[in-house]
């Protein structure tokens, strides 16, 4: 009995916090309906990381929050475009649609905001055209890139010159995909775009040419810190197969 008010007494005060701090209302129903369950994650969730606001703890509540409520980000994204229709808003919103498959809206979402001032903004130009490529619109993708590139004066991502080279070869302008192959590749942070350079180099008959680069490439990876190679883990698997 004494076991049971505690818990009841533990349920009423969570409940109390869920609505004095503003949290959603959602917690209530999970605390009230599944008390050891829904009371621990409240608390992981929504209190220990006030508490201790380290990286490791905001990890676990974006963990749990997605878990709980999985259109929870969308929702604030399309909130924010709705009250604002800036480009950071935009930007979140495109990233949230692309997440979830829904390449034609994260299209729509950016395109409308390339108006004005923000024409050519990179960021919209980049979440634009990364959602044209996975809707397989490999020649708009290209084309929103090298706008992207004509007017942004600032230093390109390497993601931006990834894309771009995966853009070509995949619209087939595969001599200039394998210029920017070549151009990306040593400076990328990461196996991806080697191992892709390297499947660029086979497809356009120097299969000689791949097999040097992957060799680099899995040297280079053994000598390489543990972090880099479980980061890089599936790059380096498919160099590993690519080389046979």
């Amino acid at each position: 009995m004494i076991f049971l008010l505690i818990s009841l007494l533990i349920q009423a005060l969570l409940i109390v916090h869920v609505i004095k701090t503003g949290r959603n209302t959602l917690w209530i129903f999970a605390i009230a309906f599944l008390p050891a369950a829904g009371s621990l994650a409240y608390v992981a969730v929504e209190i220990l990381p006030d508490l201790f606001r380290g990286r490791t703890a905001r990890r676990a509540s974006s963990r749990v929050q997605r878990l709980m409520d999985p259109d929870r980000e969308l929702r604030e994204a399309s909130a924010a475009v709705e009250v604002s229709g800036n480009v950071d808003a935009r930007r979140r919103l495109a990233e949230q649609l692309h997440l979830r498959g829904e390449f034609a809206r994260a299209m729509e979402v950016c395109a409308q905001g390339l108006r004005g001032v923000f024409e050519h903004d990179p960021s919209l130009l980049y979440g634009l055209a990364r959602a044209q490529f996975a809707a397989g619109l490999y020649a708009e993708a290209r084309d929103s890139l090298a706008r992207l590139r004509q007017h942004d004066t600032g230093v390109e991502s390497p993601e931006v010159g990834l894309l771009y080279a995966r853009s070509l070869q995949a619209a087939g302008d595969l001599l200039q995909a394998e210029r920017e192959f070549a151009a990306i590749s040593g400076a990328y942070p990461g196996a991806e775009a080697r191992l892709r350079y390297a499947q660029l180099l086979k497809q356009v008959g120097k299969p000689q040419e791949a097999q040097v680069l992957l060799r680099e490439l899995l040297q280079s990876a053994r000598v390489a810190p543990p972090h880099y190679r479980r980061a890089q883990a599936e790059w380096l698997r498919l160099a590993e197969r690519e080389l046979g």
